[in-house]
């Protein structure tokens, strides 16, 4: 078993949880839509996860939708004491598996209600309110309705603390005069930098940086520098892009979804690998021309 904890720790609203954690987004079926071909392999990745030192799972009620968080409820519940649930808010799916914006005061009341039933708690301990102008990339726009609906369901006591998710550096600023954020979930890798004066700043604040599609959106030029390393450490192109996420910054925490054990011990096997310098160099430059 690995030992996960060799890879640090970072605190998250009331906890500090290890830096490798869990994303739930794959438990449902294709497309994040639907059930899982294979209900019982969720439930164990899942228990296997928790066991191996897992104690921050990401999720939320529109995968699926709500197959994802019964899913959790079915395997885990009750719940560790240390394990901190973080879901997301702010969308809905069509009949045909599409994705829509659903900032309304009722639509995330609703949806805040939704994760507590299916997740079977009587208050969540993180709710990322995320960005819906545009789907495949943050847009600027203002968050300052859905996030104040979100923050009024944090003083009636049914969400603990609040994060942002798929934003732009503006939105982070004017959600944190509003509300407390205490974690940024936006799409990152070696390949994709633009957040990385984002993270340098967050770090400093202690906001913990949430990188989603580790291996997103690679030119056949990067695919391949990053598996000449993978290669010559004798790892997968997965394992070494993790590794260096856990490098670049002690506040990233990471959430690598499968439905595999197999899968799951590889990535958890990240946490105990330790890049040597000529590889942080080669694969530092893969994406710093990307960085705006």
């Amino acid at each position: 078993m690995s030992n996960i904890a060799a890879a640090g720790a970072f605190p998250l609203c009331d906890h500090t949880v290890n830096r490798m954690g869990y994303g739930a987004m794959q438990l449902a079926g294709p497309g994040v839509f639907g059930p899982p071909k294979d209900r019982l392999a969720t439930l164990t990745v899942l228990r296997e996860a928790v066991a191996s030192g897992v104690n921050h799972i990401d999720t939320s009620d529109f995968y699926g939708p709500h197959v994802t968080n019964q899913i959790i409820r079915e395997a885990l519940h009750p719940y560790p004491n240390d394990l901190v649930i973080v879901t997301k808010i702010s969308a809905r799916r069509g009949e045909d598996g599409s994705w829509h914006p659903a900032f309304s005061r009722e639509e995330l009341t609703q949806a805040v209600h939704d994760n507590l039933r299916n997740l079977g708690l009587d208050v969540l301990d993180v709710v990322n309110l995320r960005g819906m102008f545009d789907l495949h990339h943050p847009v600027e726009g203002s968050l300052e309705a859905p996030l104040t609906v979100l923050a009024d369901l944090q003083r009636q006591g049914l969400v603990r603390h609040i994060g942002l998710s798929h934003v732009t550096p503006k939105q982070i600023a004017e959600g944190r005069r509003i509300c407390e954020i205490v974690c940024v979930q936006n799409y990152y890798n070696l390949a994709h930098r633009d957040d990385d004066p984002l993270i340098e700043d967050l770090a400093r604040d202690g906001i913990a940086y949430v990188p989603f599609f580790p291996l997103g959106r690679f030119t056949p030029l990067q695919s391949s520098t990053l598996s000449d390393v993978a290669q010559r450490l004798g790892v997968t192109p997965m394992q070494a892009a993790l590794a260096w996420l856990l490098r670049r910054a002690s506040n990233i925490l990471l959430i690598p979804g499968t439905s595999s054990v197999a899968h799951l011990k590889e990535n958890l096997a990240v946490s105990e690998l330790l890049l040597p310098d000529d590889a942080i160099v080669t694969l530092d430059a893969i994406g710093r021309e990307h960085v705006q």
